[in-house]
């Protein structure tokens, strides 16, 4: 089964910035997820163990690493990567 995976992080931190670009990068690294982001939120897509795999460990270390952060999630049971759609 796949799964995409809209998702928003917001340390609760005056230095946010570093907290965010370190989840983003360390998901950016797991090999099978693709992960595309803009300013507002990042889009993760893949097999749904490996995605939840992968946001299970990130949530972890995010927060051992960086403390209080709050996590909005989106969660639809398809692959809607959009390097996956036809161009036409």
């Amino acid at each position: 089964m796949e799964l995409s995976v809209e998702i928003s992080k917001y340390p609760l931190a005056d230095d946010y910035i570093p907290a965010i670009k370190d989840f983003i990068e360390r998901l950016r690294a797991v090999e099978g997820l693709s992960v595309v982001g803009n300013t507002m939120s990042t889009q993760i897509f893949g097999d749904y163990d490996l995605v939840m795999a992968s946001l299970t460990a990130e949530f972890r270390r995010s927060y051992e690493k960086f403390g209080k952060a709050i996590f909005v999630c989106k969660f639809i049971g398809t692959n809607l990567d959009p390097a996956l759609k036809p161009h036409g």
